[in-house]
């Protein structure tokens, strides 16, 4: 980690000082200056960009390389933002592969944090990559690489007993040692609970206005994904109106976070 480069434990202290939180998804340097520019707190290097970078379906075709190639370009632009990477698909499927790979993840790759998605079967896999002494970022709700399980891309938790199993899954993770988690497509209401409920930082995404940060992948933000735009997401540089650049943007998204503007009732799911 770069000596200005913001801590696990600085983001926790915004949580407790009811500070928001701004995160973002980038995937190379460029994109990633205009977010350091904006005072981001966490740049997220997603799997995502399996669908945005790389064209397919899914982010299940992503691999551990593809992740470590794009991690490394956000790290040579990054000054102060914390970088989380994602572990893709079947890179944790056990306790030693996750280990493994986390470690190139952060030795190869330079993140500071690397996010997992579930609970259950996989926290044998979190304590062995917390045990190397490398931070893990959970991930709950829609779990994108999950989605033939889940039935493809729905609102999770709406039900009562759905609800307090995630509620049980956010407090299983922070046990183990978790720091953050992203709640993502899950009722406003219910990221209100977990929030109040665990110590950790929850980074919301389709999840409510009272999580502790909020994240958008760049693209959506930008308006450059092809196709019907999450209901989540917003398209700030289209907003902004003619003459308007990345730059103001990102800062618009940073500032309407900071604020509680955003995201808006509309953005959110009951």
């Amino acid at each position: 980690m770069k000596p200005t480069a913001l801590s696990v434990e600085a983001l926790l202290k915004m949580k407790a000082a009811g500070e928001k939180i701004a995160v973002l998804t980038a995937y190379d340097a460029s994109m990633t200056q205009h977010l350091e520019n904006a005072g981001v707190e966490v740049i997220l290097v997603g799997d995502s960009l399996g669908m945005v970078v790389q064209g397919h379906d899914s982010t299940l075709p992503v691999t551990v390389d593809d992740m470590i190639y794009h991690c490394r370009l956000v790290a040579r632009a990054r000054q102060r933002a914390l970088l989380i990477v994602d572990m893709p698909y079947h890179s944790y499927t056990c306790a030693e592969e996750a280990r493994a790979n986390a470690q190139r993840l952060i030795a190869e790759g330079g993140a500071d944090m690397v996010k997992l998605e579930g609970a259950g079967p996989v926290l044998e896999a979190i304590t062995a990559i917390i045990d190397a002494g490398i931070p893990v970022c959970g991930h709950l709700g829609l779990l994108p690489q999950s989605i033939e399980e889940l039935g493809g891309y729905k609102v999770q938790g709406r039900e009562q007993a759905a609800a307090d199993r995630m509620l049980a899954d956010a407090q299983a993770l922070q046990a183990a040692g978790v720091d953050m988690v992203v709640l993502e497509c899950i009722p406003s209401s219910l990221g209100k609970r977990i929030t109040g409920a665990v110590s950790m930082a929850t980074i919301g995404i389709g999840a409510g206005p009272d999580c502790d940060g909020q994240v958008l992948v760049l693209y959506d933000l930008l308006g450059l994904t092809p196709g019907k735009r999450p209901r989540f997401s917003k398209d700030f540089l289209t907003e902004m109106g003619p003459g308007k650049g990345i730059s103001e943007a990102v800062q618009a998204y940073v500032k309407a976070v900071k604020s509680g503007e955003f995201p808006a009732p509309e953005h959110g799911f009951k």
